[in-house]
């Protein structure tokens, strides 16, 4: 996991879902990749991606359903989960979750 990253450029605005439950900051890289760095209150929640999504979770855990899938499956501090492009997928939160999502063209 990337502890920080070099040379970025962060949005100021927030981006902010669910009431307020969600937000995230935008951070353009140097190589010109796209990164959320954010934060997830408890609550239920469904997002959709238009890009290939690598969700790492920095802090706390979360409980997701991927797209295609039946079965829950909780991701803990320091795991990963991807979502493939132009689908959706769930997420429960029972604490506070910690993330960072990295967007990937393909």
């Amino acid at each position: 996991m990337t502890i920080k990253f070099e040379n970025a450029t962060v949005e100021k605005k927030a981006n902010v879902y669910f009431d307020g439950k969600v937000s995230s900051r935008t951070v353009y890289l140097a190589n010109g990749e796209k990164v959320t760095l954010g934060f997830m209150l408890p609550g239920e929640y469904e997002f959709g991606t238009a890009d290939k999504e690598i969700m790492e979770i920095i802090g706390g855990s979360m409980t997701v359903k991927l797209p295609g899938e039946n079965d829950w499956k909780t991701i803990g501090e320091g795991a990963s989960f991807e979502v493939p492009a132009n689908s959706k997928f769930q997420v429960k939160v029972e604490q506070m979750a910690d993330y960072c999502c990295s967007y990937i063209k393909e």
